[in-house]
């Protein structure tokens, strides 16, 4: 028998880049705010291990913005990377205004998928594709119910 129980654990996107980890987090830094922290394989112990070519490469990145949490790197393994469409970034707003400001800054040089706009679960939802080829689902809830 299983048990609804609460969870003190919580999904954090992980996403993989093929070299433009800097240049994505810091884009999602510039819409979404927070702190935006970078390690290279240079400063990693790992870096005795690695070609002095990689030195530069981005092994670990966090953004931390409220309650969001967004890691990164460009560390690809031998198969190299694959994009797909089976991940997407819910970003759950606290008010329509953010949600607003961030689909029109995340969208910036993407696609804008579906505009935000109310739906039939009484909650304000759009979705994006950024220019980095990640999907983001947006969503403002105006009442406490759950989506």
């Amino acid at each position: 028998m299983i048990r609804n129980q609460s969870l003190t654990s919580f999904i954090v996107p992980y996403l993989t880049f093929n070299g433009n980890c800097r240049e994505a987090m810091t884009f999602y830094h510039a819409c979404l705010g927070g702190e935006l922290v970078f390690q290279t394989v240079g400063d990693s112990p790992l870096s005795e291990k690695m070609p002095h070519a990689m030195k530069h490469v981005i092994l670990h990145s966090s953004l931390h913005s409220g309650n969001l949490i967004i890691m990164a790197s460009d560390m690809v393994d031998e198969k190299g990377l694959r994009k797909g469409n089976a991940v997407s970034l819910m970003l759950t707003c606290g008010s329509e205004e953010d949600l607003h400001r961030c689909y029109y800054l995340l969208s910036n040089g993407g696609t804008k998928d579906h505009p935000p706009e109310q739906t039939f679960r009484g909650n304000i939802f759009g979705d994006l594709t950024d220019k980095f080829g990640n999907h983001w689902l947006l969503n403002c809830s105006q009442t406490k119910a759950i989506i």
